[in-house]
């Protein structure tokens, strides 16, 4: 049995990547693997074009192989599929679909927005401001960032004035109040709802905290102790006497969606969370088991998944970190993976972080020391750093190196922002797309 892998890589004008596992050889020896593709086939054979391709261990039962397609048509529809053949014979994997490009090319600049590469706490100047373990990172409405300097335990405002402290006070604690009075403990991610409120994932207190536009902090959901638990998100919404509050347990990403929802990603409970606008917690998929199952609700498993996007329609996006997967969720509670899985852990390796962008495209940083883009075609780019090759090189997205990075955000003007935690800065990506007469990508090898 063969699985074509579930995402087209780097689709160029000319190339394209894709790839296969496979489960089991049916009691026989696999002689060659690869995938076949066909402009006009829809359901393709080895009889179309196809690669041949080295099968490699994962570390498990499994093999795997990657295909790199050359010499393809601009602007044409491919279906592609995975296969293996053996002495029984010939074995195919599911069919994808994919288009290429125009020739055009998409180049990835890298800078530092923010911050010295040095662990400190110093407001001011971009350029010399020092942060410590930042892990959180969103922009609101007027293009100013914000990050969760998690280790300093404060929330920090970026302008092109400067750095300031918006709320914390560098103390380890859960304390409600006027911003700078306020504590944290390790602030994790962050979103903004359509009045301006700011939403924070305090990681360490196991709740979900609020900063108003006029800098009060309070407590939206969460007992501040680590548990499982829907119902009331606080006292005020308590639905009769033997009524309880929601508790979580080290929840690391959110979003928000234009009602006013706002979506957890519990890591410790490995569920996607919802905090709805009538003040009551649900919990929308997941069962705190930790495995790799697309289902519906509860019946999904996750495995510590730490960001969470949502887009115009309800769908929920997820960064699955223990599975190395992006996972989708309707608004009907249906979960797919989109990309990646725990055996082919290249392709998203560890994925921290995403975020999403006005056209649905999405954005993830990996713990493997990579951003990357699924565009709204259902394509994987690889847009800057390199699979475990960490550094804090500045330049081509091909060349710049990261150093755990954590949070991502996007601005309206299509600008990548990145919480790089162990250089203790924030990155900037730039895109332009320039048109040229081959484009060629940054590619990585399936594993």
């Amino acid at each position: 049995m063969v699985t074509t892998t579930g995402v087209i890589i780097g689709v160029t004008a000319t190339t394209a990547q894709s790839g296969g596992i496979l489960v089991n050889a049916e009691n026989g020896t696999v002689t060659v693997s690869g995938v076949c593709y066909s402009s006009t086939n829809t359901v393709p054979t080895t009889a179309d074009s196809k690669t041949t391709d080295s099968l490699k261990d994962t570390g498990s039962s499994l093999k795997s192989f990657t295909s790199n397609l050359t010499g393809l048509t601009a602007n044409t529809t491919y279906y592609l599929r995975a296969y293996c053949t053996n002495e029984a014979g010939v074995g195919y994997g599911g069919v994808l679909t994919f288009k290429t490009t125009g020739n055009t090319m998409v180049t990835a600049t890298v800078s530092t927005f923010a911050g010295t590469g040095t662990q400190g706490y110093l407001d001011g100047p971009l350029t010399s401001a020092m942060f410590n373990n930042p892990q959180g990172v969103t922009v609101d409405a007027s293009g100013n960032l914000y990050v969760s300097d998690s280790f300093n335990d404060v929330i920090r405002k970026l302008t092109s004035a400067g750095t300031s402290t918006i709320a914390g006070n560098q103390i380890i604690g859960f304390v409600n109040g006027s911003a700078l009075n306020a504590e944290f403990y390790a602030p994790n991610g962050q979103a903004f709802d359509a009045q301006g409120n700011l939403y924070v994932a305090d990681f360490g207190n196991n709740v979900i905290r609020k900063i108003t536009p006029a800098g009060v902090v309070s407590t939206y959901a969460g007992t501040g102790v680590a548990g499982y638990r829907n119902g009331a998100k606080d006292s005020a919404n308590y639905h009769g006497s033997t009524d309880s509050l929601a508790v979580f347990n080290n929840p690391e990403g959110v979003a928000v969606d234009a009602a006013g929802n706002v979506y957890v990603a519990d890591r410790g409970n490995n569920v996607i969370r919802e905090i709805l606008t009538t003040g009551r917690t649900k919990t929308v998929a997941g069962n705190r088991v930790k495995g790799f199952i697309d289902a519906t609700d509860a019946a999904a498993f996750f495995d510590n998944p730490t960001g969470v996007a949502v887009d115009s329609k309800g769908n929920l996006y997820v960064t699955d970190q223990g599975n190395s997967a992006l996972r989708k969720i309707t608004s009907a509670g249906v979960v797919t993976t989109l990309a990646g899985n725990p055996v082919q852990t290249a392709l998203l390796n560890f994925p921290s972080a995403i975020t999403i962008d006005a056209n649905g495209n999405l954005f993830m940083a990996d713990e493997g020391g990579r951003i990357m883009e699924y565009n709204s075609a259902g394509v994987l780019y690889y847009l800057a750093g390199a699979l475990n090759s960490s550094g804090f090189v500045n330049g081509d997205g091909s060349t710049a190196r990261f150093n755990y990075p954590q949070g991502i955000a996007v601005d309206a003007s299509g600008n990548i922002y990145v919480a790089d935690q162990y250089n203790n800065c924030i990155r900037q990506i730039t895109l332009t797309t320039s048109n040229v007469a081959a484009v060629r990508k940054n590619k990585v090898t399936i594993r």
